[in-house]
């Protein structure tokens, strides 16, 4: 490890789907980390065996991964302070109580479950009492010895004020006496968290401690911990809590509080991570559409937010609109080819032509579907449709030249977009009427919608000739019945 070097970790618990606030602290923890030349570790903290849930480990491995949060040491790709797997450094733990214990900073801890249940409610919680405190060694080794189940409490001063600063927050007080005597090691020899990311922060030589203010003012007892043992205290730099709106936090219960809902919902991974960057942060100039190489450039700590930040659903579809435009007309095919097989229209177009019209008009990949099923559903319509007056379009000036758009289709030797367009706006030419009246009747003809992706043309050539002309005749023979 380089003097000096910055470490920064994301430490996730595998309880389920990583969570947008997880990713956040991860993010930005990456971000930190490479904008100062420093390294980004990865450690499983599944120490509470209760919780976990199968899988999640490879879908926290995978999340990260896909979202470019590459990390230079982890549980798959090693590194000089592993295990990086909680439950595989279970012996560390213990090791470090039993120090903490013969420096009078912890102790054994024999309360049944029924004792900690009756103790006296203290403003809506029950505070440890230190019980277990005055056992002397002897009883101590007694109880051990006999079998009976204990945990390992850290031994709080009842006096006093402890503080720190934050990089974001500033000083942060707290006075001893409201701090409860923590389970360090539980009664099944696995450490708390509390106890476990500290040994695990410093045997790793993590540096910059980076997560949400709802650790601010547990952190002092965290740097009791770090002062037991002698060790430096680690740079904190907590983060705003994410909101679903002012008053509610974003929770697993939200329909996009995890990476995965937000995939599920047709929002792309580069849209995704620009705008969880955005949720907390912003950089001095205020930019908003940023590449992961920007977001490294221009990431700093200055740019985080005190204020909790809200999940605003509506700008990250309009975020992600921008990135489907800006995208290379390849990758968007790749990305859209799986949703217009789920659609109407599946395998019956050129998926080439489809994406090109909806490109541009695609928000969120699961629109797509919406987007091209009218192609599938075209049937008799309201011919109201036609009476457009910014398009100097009517009933009767379709009955007028919805025959001669037939005639001059039928008669076309080339049948793509360019040769459709020319020779319909060559037809409005001749007839002295304005372009946009001819394609706004054709479009409405073929496809029996106000508004489409992509114009008259666009689908016409998408449709084909014989499609095309029969949709036309059909048009022709709605007008004429009335």
């Amino acid at each position: 490890m380089e003097k000096n070097q910055v470490r920064t970790r994301f430490a996730p618990s595998p309880t389920g789907y990583l969570h947008i606030g997880g990713l956040r602290t991860a993010l930005y923890s990456y971000l930190y980390a490479k904008k100062t030349g420093g390294k980004f570790i990865l450690r499983i903290e599944d120490t509470d065996q209760n919780r976990l849930v199968a899988d999640s480990i490879d879908n926290i491995l995978k999340t990260m991964k896909e979202a470019g949060l590459f990390y230079d040491e982890g549980p798959d790709v090693g590194g000089d302070y592993g295990p990086y797997i909680q439950s595989q450094r279970k012996n560390e733990y213990l090791k470090y109580a039993k120090i903490l214990i013969e420096k009078g900073e912890a102790y054994y801890c024999f309360c049944t479950k029924e004792r900690l249940e009756n103790l006296p409610d203290e403003k809506g919680a029950r505070k440890y009492d230190k019980h277990c405190l005055a056992l002397s060694k002897e009883e101590t080794q007694k109880r051990i010895e006999s079998g009976e189940p204990f945990v390992i409490r850290q031994n709080m001063p009842t006096e006093g004020i402890s503080s720190y600063v934050d990089a974001v927050f500033g000083e942060i007080s707290v006075k001893n006496e409201e701090l409860e005597d923590n389970i360090l090691i539980k009664s099944d020899g696995m450490p708390t968290y509390n106890f476990a990311n500290v040994i695990d922060d410093h045997l790793m030589g993590i540096n910059v401690v980076m997560r949400g203010t709802e650790y601010l003012t547990s952190t002092p007892k965290y740097n009791l911990l770090y002062d037991a043992f002698g060790w430096k205290r680690p740079m904190y730099i907590h983060m705003p809590p994410i909101m679903r709106d002012k008053e509610h936090k974003l929770s697993k219960r939200d329909g996009a509080a995890s990476y995965e809902d937000l995939i599920e919902k047709g929002y792309i991974k580069e849209a995704i991570i620009n705008y969880i960057v955005l949720l907390g942060w912003s950089p001095k100039n205020d930019r908003e559409k940023m590449s992961f190489e920007e977001m490294q450039q221009l990431f700093s700590i200055e740019g985080i937010n005190r204020s909790p930040a809200i999940f605003d659903e509506v700008k990250l579809k309009w975020l992600n609109g921008l990135y489907i435009k800006e995208m290379d007309s390849d990758k968007f095919l790749h990305l859209a080819a799986p949703y217009l097989d789920k659609s109407k229209v599946a395998g019956k177009y050129d998926y080439v032509k489809l994406a090109k019209i909806i490109q541009g008009r695609t928000e969120a990949l699961t629109e797509i579907p919406e987007k091209v099923n009218f192609l599938e559903e075209f049937d008799k319509y309201d011919i109201n449709l036609f009476e457009n007056a910014k398009q100097k379009s009517s009933i009767e000036n379709a009955k007028k030249f919805l025959p001669k758009i037939i005639y001059v289709l039928q008669n076309i030797s080339t049948w793509d977009n360019a040769s459709l367009y020319n020779v319909l706006t060559d037809l409005a030419a001749q007839e002295d009427v304005k372009k946009s009246g001819i394609l706004w009747i054709t479009r409405i003809a073929i496809s029996g919608k106000e508004s489409t992706p992509g114009g008259a043309t666009e689908l016409a050539d998408l449709l084909g000739k014989e499609e095309t002309l029969k949709r036309l005749l059909f048009s022709l023979d709605l007008l004429n019945k009335v």
